[in-house]
């Protein structure tokens, strides 16, 4: 059987592929079919069923449960790994009303943390997540929110933090960020979706105990060659949440259900929305 997949060219997620799609492991009858590019064109492809199993923003998936549930393997959950605010500058209005932000993406959950911590904010730009650094340095953009490997350069390259996304959730919610996960959508018969799930948890251990064997294929993608960036990517990224969800992952993500219904950001409870 043919599962299409679709994952990001993030380190996290080719880290966590890499046995699944190159033949390091035994997908035990089933055929990946790797699709991969940037996080929001993965959440859009979602609003259309395109992909059998995805990764997707938890932003995105909240508007499209009934089409996708969550995996337990393979999700991109943490703490002091949120979104970061920076800009050329620092400041003074600690609202940021004035400034134009770049976000990764409107279905990211970067732009969801952005619209709960600063709901007044007017102006957002949409950038590829990797071009929003340059877009701030050549004055396109005020401030920006990064994610993924950006996260960790903008400093070298003369940006400042205004805010800090992650730990505003971290400090709002007491539980770990529901970034991104795995998702099946809900047309894979379950003993399929269960196999999969699986599968996705045995190439994401084969990884953990190869580490130096994934680095070729990350390097393939990755928006920075350096690799203190991306060992601090992953480390930051891929967490025993990413192994199993467990009950504080699946806490961290019902309170994020619950802190977007409160904030007037989706109208509807998700209902049965985990694999098991």
């Amino acid at each position: 059987m043919q599962i299409s997949l679709g994952y990001s060219t993030c380190p996290n997620d080719t880290f966590i592929f890499d046995a699944l799609v190159n033949g390091k492991i035994d997908c035990e009858g089933l055929e990946f079919v790797p699709f991969l590019t940037d996080v929001e064109d993965l959440n859009l492809l979602a609003f259309k069923g395109k992909l059998d199993v995805t990764k997707l923003s938890f932003h995105a998936w909240l508007h499209v449960w009934r089409s996708y549930r969550i995996l337990d393997a393979g999700s991109a959950l943490g703490k002091g790994s949120g979104p970061v605010l920076v800009a050329r500058n620092q400041c003074l209005d600690p609202r940021f009303l004035s400034l134009s932000i770049a976000i990764p993406g409107e279905y990211t959950t970067a732009n969801l943390l952005l619209r709960m911590a600063y709901p007044n904010i007017k102006e957002k730009k949409i950038f590829v997540f990797s071009d929003i650094e340059q877009a701030i340095l050549d004055g396109l953009t005020d401030a920006g929110v990064l994610i993924h490997e950006n996260r960790f350069t903008y400093e070298k390259k003369g940006l400042v933090l205004l805010a800090d996304l992650g730990q505003y959730w971290e400090e709002s919610a007491d539980a770990p960020i529901p970034l991104g996960g795995i998702m099946a959508h809900r047309r894979l018969p379950q003993e399929v979706v269960e196999k999969v799930n699986k599968l996705v948890r045995k190439s994401l251990e084969f990884a953990l105990s190869n580490p130096k064997g994934t680095i070729p294929y990350m390097r393939k993608f990755a928006q920075s060659m350096d690799q203190e960036v991306l060992d601090a990517h992953l480390r930051t990224f891929v967490n025993e949440y990413s192994v199993e969800l467990g009950d504080e992952g699946k806490r961290a993500i019902k309170i994020l259900i619950e802190k977007s219904i409160a904030a007037g950001l989706i109208n509807d409870f998700p209902a049965d929305y985990f694999i098991t």
